[in-house]
């Protein structure tokens, strides 16, 4: 699904004009992009989290030269589905 598609989805459930659909989906995106980098996790119920990680550096090998490098610190995001989701899904399959 893209955000297209997912405009088109609310567009058709909540009704109003795409370009209102479009700035809805907008806001959501931009809310979750600042709360995560401000570095607070996202829990949406029923559905999972959103939780960014700290990762320090470390040496890590170039597989082609075998030569020993630094991977520098960074932050991660990951997500982890809730029971709800996982088990909606399995049904499905």
């Amino acid at each position: 699904m893209t955000k297209a598609d997912l405009v088109n989805k609310v567009f058709e459930q909540i009704g109003g004009t795409k370009k209102e659909a479009s700035d809805l989906v907008e806001k959501l995106f931009d809310m979750m992009k600042s709360t995560l980098t401000g570095g607070e996790n996202i829990k949406i119920s029923g559905f999972g989290n959103f939780m960014v990680r700290t990762k320090r550096s470390r040496i890590g090998r170039n597989p082609q030269t075998g030569q020993s490098i630094e991977i520098s610190a960074r932050r991660v995001l990951t997500f982890k589905p809730s029971q709800v989701l996982r088990d909606s899904v399995n049904k499905g399959s």
